[in-house]
């Protein structure tokens, strides 16, 4: 049986510059304001969509944004971008 050709590898060549610690920026742990700020929208949106649900026809400024058949329900949009921004602002908690 005839033997397989050995392919050749390319050489290893280390890169030119190697970072430093004065080229990398480490970034610390996120302030706590921010944390709080982060679960407050996601807390606040959650407690908006139940309160349209259990007293979303009493409160005025609840039927003005469309409860009760008037139309869409900007409630649930309210609510929902409330949560979404909590949510997105998790990409950036370290």
């Amino acid at each position: 049986m005839p033997k397989s050709r050995v392919r050749k590898k390319a050489v290893y060549t280390p890169p030119k510059e190697k970072p430093t610690p004065q080229m990398i920026k480490a970034s610390g742990p996120s302030h706590p304001a921010y944390i709080g700020v982060m679960l407050g929208f996601m807390v606040l949106g959650l407690v908006w969509l139940v309160t349209n649900y259990l007293a979303g026809d009493k409160l005025g400024f609840m039927v003005a944004l469309g409860g009760a058949g008037n139309g869409f329900n900007y409630n649930f949009l309210v609510g929902f971008g409330l949560i979404i921004i909590g949510l997105l602002m998790t990409m950036r908690w370290r």
